[in-house]
């Protein structure tokens, strides 16, 4: 399964990988939301998922798997070669980790060492610095995971210009819960203005600008 909110993304992913022997796509999803609900539905072997996904993002959807009885093994496909993005997927529970610029051949060979249970990073990574910062190695503290996968999800629906009370629909909550978790995360984060917040969502990859 492939996810990724641009079509044409999802259209030549698709057209590739079904060139490979085995290897049949069952579905496509352009939101994080819609895609959860085709896991659950399809049951895919294996998803090809980018991070940056409106409603959802790749990091709330890597959460959201971890409750499922049967989940894939996800390798996902990003723009950003920044090794705090790679560590935040790979300890969110990706299995791999492939950049929008390698070639096919590279994606072909993720798909082959995720199929056989091992872990592919992209050959543009140097794996001795991903794993300083998956091990805390650095020092610093990731900000995202200073917050909760609500409040990770609500900080990207803010950004992506939603009000509270659409918020409220579209994550079923009421209002009140919602200004509630909106109220927490701010003081987590120590930002007290939307723009403020727009900004770090674009800063730490949760939304592209």
């Amino acid at each position: 399964m492939i996810a990724d909110d641009h079509a044409l993304i999802r259209s030549g992913i698709r057209l590739l990988v079904e060139t490979l022997p085995g290897i049949e796509v069952v579905a496509e999803a352009g939101d994080g939301l819609q895609a959860l609900e085709l896991i659950k539905h399809h049951r895919p072997d294996i998803l090809l998922l980018d991070l940056s996904l409106p409603g959802l993002s790749g990091l709330g959807l890597l959460d959201r798997l971890k409750d499922l009885a049967e989940r894939p093994d996800v390798i996902v496909i990003s723009m950003h070669s920044g090794p705090e993005y790679v560590s935040r997927a790979l300890n969110a529970g990706a299995s791999g980790y492939l950049l929008k610029e390698a070639a096919f051949a590279e994606l072909a060979a993720a798909l082959a060492e995720v199929t056989r249970k091992r872990c592919y990073l992209s050959r543009a990574l140097n794996p001795e610095i991903v794993q300083r910062f998956r091990s805390g190695m650095e020092g610093g503290v990731d900000p995202l995971g200073l917050l909760t996968p609500r409040q990770r999800q609500i900080l990207q629906l803010i950004a992506e210009g939603l009000g509270t009370r659409q918020i409220s629909e579209r994550l079923h909550l009421s209002v009140k819960t919602v200004e509630s978790h909106r109220s927490h995360l701010m003081t987590r984060l120590d930002i007290h203005d939307v723009a403020g917040l727009v900004r770090f969502a674009i800063r730490t990859g949760l939304i592209n600008p």
